[in-house]
Formats: C-alpha cells, structure tokens, sequence
C-alpha cells in the first residue's frame, strides 16, 4: 500500500465530492433527493467505467517513462492551479470558498425551474459528473505514474464514502469543512508529485527517491509562506501610505 498517493487521493477527491455534494443537496432541497440521488447514482457509474477504461489503456500503451513525464506535467498544471487559488485566498486577495453561499446560490438557480425532475436528474448528473472528472484525473496519474492504482482508488473511495455519509447524515452543505485548507494542502502535494514525476521523467535522480516528496513539499510550503506574506506586507504598507 501507498499511503502517500492514498493520502493524496483521499484529499484530492474529498475536497471535489464536498462541492458536488452541495449541488446533489441543492437538488434534493428543491426536487427531492429521488431524481438527485439518480442522478448521483449514473454520474458514479459513467465515472467508474471511464476510470477503468482509461487506466488499462494507459498502462498497457505508454511506457512508464514517458508516462511519468506527462503526468508530472499535469499534476504540475493542477497543482499550480490550485496553489494560485489558494495564495489569492490566503492573502486576502480572494474571497475564501463557501459552500453555504455555494448552497444558495445552486437553491437559487433551481427554484426557476421548480417541477422539471428530469432537469434536476440532469444537474445532480452534471455536477458529480464535472467535479468527478477532476477525481479521474488525479487517481489516474498519480495510480498510474506510481503503480498504486489500489491505493489511489482506496484514497478515492474513502473520500466519497467520508463526504456522502457525512452529507446524508446532517442533509445540509459540508461549510465547517476546512476547504480552503484542503485545497491549499492538495494544491502543495500535487505539486510535489508533479516536481518529483516529471524530474524522474527527465533523468533527475532525487535524493532518497521517493522520501525527496517531503522535501518538496516542505520546500514548497515555505515559498508558498512567504509569497503570501510578502503580498500582506505589501498591502498594509500600501495602506499606511493611503
């Protein structure tokens, strides 16, 4: 078992399931949680199936260098993504994510459609099916580019079984969830995977081999500090001159 790819397949896909979970209890809010959880039920299948197809034929075709190279480049693509995100946030530039505001406003766009339970089937579908996506993503490259597909599955897995008990359980959106946190630490490890993979990819031989990812992950975590606190010093020295 690898329990740091599991680790980061289990943030990964919770921090995705806790936004998809706000649209499927938006849905049953308004239309009843029959066409939501349908909807839920084939965005889950179509999911699984894609999943599956995809990872035989991405380690049966591509040779596990070559592999390693592309993936390292779109963990590095996400995980930047996600680190922006969250420096903007962090550094006040951004407002942090609510799932509560999330809530009312999907309650919002419903309500003008009120009665059309194949069009509520259809957003339920949609939303777990985007945000799902994500989630394939990340279990199909870093299963891929380790060789612990299990373990990213396992991760996965965990993380919808967490968040739809937990949603189920309260049938109110996840907002003590700590998000914005999760996306910040998500955003860092994707970001080291991707270092380390597409280093490996180019011929790098990292100290330690796989311990150099705590490294990363420490280093990254600094630069990511002191980014954001030199955007707060600059923003309060601008406004003491104001």
């Amino acid at each position: 078992m690898d329990w740091y790819v599991l680790v980061a397949a289990f943030l990964a896909s919770s921090v995705e399931f806790v936004e998809a979970l706000t649209i499927v209890l938006a849905v049953g809010t308004v239309e009843g949680y029959r066409p939501a959880l349908r909807g839920t039920f084939l965005a889950v299948i179509v999911l699984a199936a894609l999943t599956a197809v995809l990872g035989v034929g991405v380690l049966h075709y591509i040779p596990i260098n070559i592999l390693r190279g592309i993936i390292g480049v779109l963990l590095l693509l996400f995980g930047v993504k996600w680190l922006r995100k969250a420096i903007l946030r962090f550094a006040g530039k951004k407002a942090l994510h609510d799932e509560a505001q999330a809530f009312e406003r999907e309650v919002g766009k419903l309500k003008q459609n009120q009665g059309n339970k194949f069009a509520a089937q259809a957003t339920a579908f949609n939303g777990v099916f985007l945000e799902g996506l994500e989630v394939v993503v990340i279990v199909l490259t870093m299963g891929s580019a380790a060789r612990a597909y299990p373990s990213a599955i396992i991760g996965s897995a965990i993380g919808l079984a967490f968040v739809l008990s937990a949603g189920l359980a309260l049938k109110a959106p996840l907002s003590r969830v700590p998000e914005n946190v999760m996306k910040f630490v998500v955003g860092i490890m994707l970001t080291s995977f991707g270092s380390f993979w597409a280093g490996e990819s180019l011929g790098v031989v990292w100290p330690g081999h796989e311990a150099s990812i705590l490294i990363l992950i420490v280093g990254y975590l600094a630069a990511t500090w002191l980014i954001v606190s030199s955007i707060r010093r600059r923003d309060a020295a601008r406004h003491e001159v104001a």
